[in-house]
């Protein structure tokens, strides 16, 4: 059975890099599984993805040795269920705001005795080439269960949340946790407000005090760097839509053309612009 290199990278306490996978596509997270990231992470809470998709992606992507992580829509038992049977190597829960909630999540994630997942499936063991049997023995060391603190309430109770045995990591999501916060919808990721910084730190040294992974989201190299010497360890480098906009309207912008005219439906209002 394979073992979950990114769990082992964050128990020994090293940094561990993914990124986002937002494109419901088996052949585009090959692509970027082929790149060498540790873990990609394909989100199910907003991008319309369906669980045959999610299995597809999670094959397409620990062929490539990389961790088929995946955030759920919401910590419900279906959710965890239904993924880590199609063969996902770790969740991403959203939004944990109390200990009850992580309790809830660790023992969705785990088997018994530390938890009540139901058994059955084989896309699980297939995922870890490995025998059902292998499997259910080693499945509670290796499954990667990360809690997402993104909300302000999240801040306050972090310490019971990551005291909760069983949990892996969390996850700092910077734009929810400031709009909670009353700074409004589209704060930067590495924002310099200082009710910001402050709440992102009380979780960092909150998670370590605890004993479990800290981690966040940043926009880019720069701001991964940083959250690195910061001491972050489970890290999301952007998204891939995100490097694949940006790269082709760096590249068309570059093209030596004048486009002709022509009509485009507006993305908000649905009026015609012209140019």
């Amino acid at each position: 059975m394979l073992h979950n290199h990114a769990r082992k990278r964050l128990e020994s306490g090293e940094p561990s890099i993914g990124t986002w996978l937002s494109v419901p596509s088996p052949e585009a997270a090959a692509l970027v599984a082929r790149l060498g990231f540790d873990w990609l992470t394909i989100d199910a809470e907003h991008s319309p993805v369906d669980i045959l998709t999610l299995a597809r992606m999670f094959s397409a992507i620990s062929a490539f040795g990389t961790a088929p992580m995946v955030r759920i829509p919401w910590n419900t038992p279906e959710n965890f269920k239904r993924v880590l049977d199609a063969g996902a190597w770790g969740i991403v829960v959203p939004m944990v705001n109390s200990r009850e909630e992580a309790e809830r999540a660790v023992e969705a994630t785990r088997y018994h005795p530390l938890g009540n997942r139901s058994v059955g499936g084989s896309g699980h063991a297939m995922s870890f080439r490995a025998e059902s049997s292998d499997y259910y023995a080693r499945a509670n060391e290796e499954i990667l269960l990360v809690l997402q603190i993104e909300h302000e309430q999240g801040v306050e109770n972090c310490e019971e949340i990551l005291s909760v045995p069983g949990v892996d990591a969390c996850f700092i999501g910077p734009n929810d946790l400031a709009a909670s916060m009353g700074l409004g919808i589209g704060t930067p990721l590495e924002s310099d407000n200082p009710a910001v910084v402050e709440a992102i730190e009380h979780i960092r040294t909150t998670a370590k005090k605890v004993g479990v992974a800290p981690g966040i989201h940043t926009s880019g190299v720069d701001g991964m760097n940083m959250r690195i010497e910061q001491g972050f360890q489970y890290l999301a480098l952007a998204s891939e839509s995100r490097y694949m906009v940006a790269s082709l309207t760096e590249a068309l912008g570059d093209v030596n053309w004048i486009p002709s005219e022509r009509d485009t439906p507006g993305a908000a209002s649905g009026e015609v612009v012209r140019y």
